[in-house]
């Protein structure tokens, strides 16, 4: 009995790890979107510190692109709009893979309390 319970308690913290790193890896990704966010915020606002007069450059591979103002504003504020929504995607999933977690962890502590149990009646056999 405690040897199917074991295996049990293995294969939950596997499931439990693996929930962990993705979490980790969910978390790693929503950084960089946080960091695309404040760049981009920085971008935004010195194009509204510029004048109709002012020429704004677009980096296209090698090249540098004359690009009109209100072009460039619009790609930026697209830009903040894509990555706000990616920072929400992320922010639902992580509350998710915790729910989750929460779940994992639960489980696992009722393994192992069996799996105890059930080693104190082995040993109380033998």
């Amino acid at each position: 009995m405690a040897e199917a319970i074991q295996k049990k308690l293995k294969a939950e913290l596997e499931k439990y790890t693996q929930m962990q790193k993705d979490v980790s890896k969910s978390m790693s990704a929503r950084q960089k979107l946080e960091t695309q966010l404040t760049e981009n915020n920085i971008v935004k606002e010195e194009l509204d510190l510029l004048g109709s007069t002012n020429i704004v450059y677009k980096l296209i591979g090698p090249v540098l692109v004359k690009q009109e103002l209100d072009e460039a504003k619009a790609t930026v504020a697209k830009r903040l709009e894509y990555i706000n929504g990616e920072i929400q995607r992320y922010e639902t999933l992580l509350k998710e893979m915790e729910k989750k977690s929460e779940q994992h962890r639960e489980v696992l502590s009722s393994l192992q309390q069996e799996f105890q149990k059930a080693q104190g009646l082995a040993v109380g056999k033998v």
